[in-house]
């Protein structure tokens, strides 16, 4: 990715300029236009933040789905200012582009490499749009890659807690667990040999698969796993103690049998809007975890030992995967893109250039349909889901065709088994 040459901190500034200027339009947009810039969840978000002021639940507010800590958060919303929210996540966009950068440093990248694929975040459109609209995103993307980063340094206990929070804030990053505790070892965890000791027929024996069970029981795995799971029980204590069930349903369940008819970007959306009403549709609600949850499990494990990767690859296949995906959902693996490009064979003015472009092209033609749909009434059900359809296969081609790592480690892995 060729762009002019840049210091780290006036990309930093550009891209915070750059937010700023998107926070004032908004407000104006708002004022004057039918079609508003803030997205409805921050409305929600500052309605639950209200009520969080009067002493009463966040949950009183209908579609508030969320951990009552991000209510309690954005309650300078009501002593402050009603955009202070906005400015948070514009915040903590450029806290996810700093981790970036100081990872990418980290693992050896020349530093102008790292400002470039840095800039791929910061200076990303949809992501100044998703953050200045108002949606939280970004907050939960800072927490995961400071615990990576905290990984990377070895600072163990401050990870464990930073990540026990981030599955409390979103269910979602308990997908990350595998690769973390499959990285927590001084040893080639999948090696087929150990210090020169083991052989190859040594894994027909009961002993050898035995040895590593124990070696995976790790100090350093023990610890990681009870601290972290400490710290998410300890969080869901305190907040069912303030809110009950309310909390538990809410927050976590609704989001296991949730059914969203509404269009969004997942390939379950057309047959949850045709069965909406049927009476096994929270049966299959429940069943569209299977291959989601499987292929999430199968790609930690495969790739536990790159964690960027593994991250990357397993949230990618999460969201393609899960029963409702909107624009914000994106950012959940837009923000490990740049940590695991070095290990593509993507060049960005070929075909990076024309994946951008069938990506863009894919987006516009959903959208239009929607428009079609949510303002002037007419029924695109159907094309929404073929458009849907042409999305989903090209994210499919971008992002996993294009991996040499898939095929030789996969392959490595299937072996070692």
């Amino acid at each position: 990715m060729h762009l002019p040459r840049l210091s780290f901190t006036t990309l930093c500034l550009l891209s915070l300029l750059i937010r700023l200027g998107m926070l004032i339009y908004g407000e104006w947009q708002d004022a004057h236009m039918q079609v508003k810039y803030t997205d409805i969840d921050y409305k929600v978000f500052s309605d639950a933040a209200c009520f969080v002021t009067k002493g009463e639940s966040p949950y009183k507010r209908a579609t508030y789905r969320y951990t009552p800590l991000l209510a309690f958060l954005l309650t300078p919303n009501i002593y402050i200012h009603k955009s202070f929210g906005k400015f948070l996540f514009v915040i903590a966009d450029i806290v996810v582009g700093i981790l970036i950068h100081r990872i990418l440093c980290l693992r050896g990248l020349h530093d102008q490499k790292a400002v470039n694929y840095s800039a791929m975040w910061l200076l990303n459109p949809v992501v100044a749009n998703i953050s200045t609209r108002g949606n939280a995103e970004s907050l939960l993307g800072a927490m995961i890659l400071l615990t990576l980063y905290w990984v990377l340094v070895k600072k163990f206990f401050a990870a464990s807690i930073l990540y026990g929070i981030s599955v409390h804030f979103k269910i979602y990053p308990i997908i990350y667990a595998i690769p973390l505790l499959v990285l927590l070892d001084d040893e080639d965890y999948w090696g087929l040999r150990r210090k020169g000791k083991e052989k190859e027929h040594d894994r027909n024996s009961l002993k050898y698969w035995t040895g590593k069970l124990v070696r995976f029981v790790s100090p350093t795995r023990i610890r990681f796993a009870l601290i972290s799971g400490g710290v998410f029980f300890l969080l869901n204590g305190i907040m069912y103690y303030l809110y009950s069930l309310e909390f538990v349903n809410e927050t976590y369940l609704y989001h296991v049998t949730r059914k969203d008819h509404r269009h969004n970007f997942s390939l379950w959306f057309y047959y949850i809007y045709l069965t909406f009403d049927a009476s096994k549709s929270s049966i299959m609600a429940l069943l569209a975890f299977l291959p989601q949850i499987s292929i999430v499990t199968l790609l930690g494990i495969v790739f536990g030992k790159d964690i960027f990767f593994a991250c990357f690859v397993q949230t990618f296949a999460f969201v393609i995967y899960n029963k409702v995906c909107t624009s914000q959902y994106f950012m959940w693996y837009i923000c490990l893109f740049p940590l695991i490009i070095q290990s593509t064979t993507i060049r960005f003015f070929y075909k990076g250039l024309f994946m951008l472009l069938t990506w863009i092209v894919g987006q516009a033609l959903w959208l239009y349909q929607a428009y079609n749909l949510e303002f002037l009434g007419e029924n695109t059900f159907f094309n929404i889901w073929k458009s849907q359809k042409c999305l989903e296969n090209q994210r499919r081609y971008n992002k996993w065709a294009e991996f040499k790592q898939w095929v030789k480690i996969f392959r490595l892995f299937i072996e070692r088994i």
